[in-house]
């Protein structure tokens, strides 16, 4: 399904993309908030689109230390792990490429969206990985063998745009 946003062509991952960015970079308490920002990002949304976009990607509201409330993905609430077709498309959407340097694997992403990758990443059961770190634009990776950093990096590499 293509729908039309501001007289371009997007995709569903586009808007889930940009959902998920919003909902990293502010505190979005509500639907109406989420839109609004969408609307800044350029996306022309609708009620039914945030609401069947917070359900595909699993978003639920949970209240913050301060009184207030955030949609974060439904794994952090600890309720629900992610399903591989979203695994595989926020890595595509969000990926730019991975790369590695002894045992420390490298993934660059879209800005502001290393979050989000990393944390679907950190959802998955992965061999040999110590641990994750991540920024705006990047996250790291670390295993615990050269040889197991060179083999998850070519695991990863089949869900970057170029594959």
């Amino acid at each position: 399904m293509v729908d039309v946003y501001f007289g371009r062509f997007v995709l569903p991952e586009d808007l889930h993309a940009a959902l998920l960015k919003c909902r990293s970079i502010a505190y979005i308490e509500t639907q109406e908030e989420l839109a609004e920002q969408l609307k800044r990002e350029g996306y022309r949304v609708t009620q039914a689109t945030i609401s069947r976009d917070i359900r595909e990607l699993q978003l639920v509201k949970t209240a913050t230390a301060d009184g207030r409330y955030r949609y974060v993905p439904a794994s952090a609430s600890g309720k629900v792990t992610h399903s591989p077709s979203r695994f595989e498309m926020l890595f595509r959407e969000s990926v730019l490429k991975v790369d590695y340097a002894g045992n420390t694997v490298l993934v660059k992403c879209f800005s502001g969206m290393a979050n989000a990758a990393c944390e679907v990443f950190d959802a998955k059961q992965w061999d040999n990985v110590v641990g994750t770190l991540s920024g705006d634009d990047t996250f790291f990776i670390l295993m615990r063998t050269p040889e197991a950093a060179a083999e998850i990096c070519k695991q990863l590499q089949q869900y970057t745009r170029r594959g």
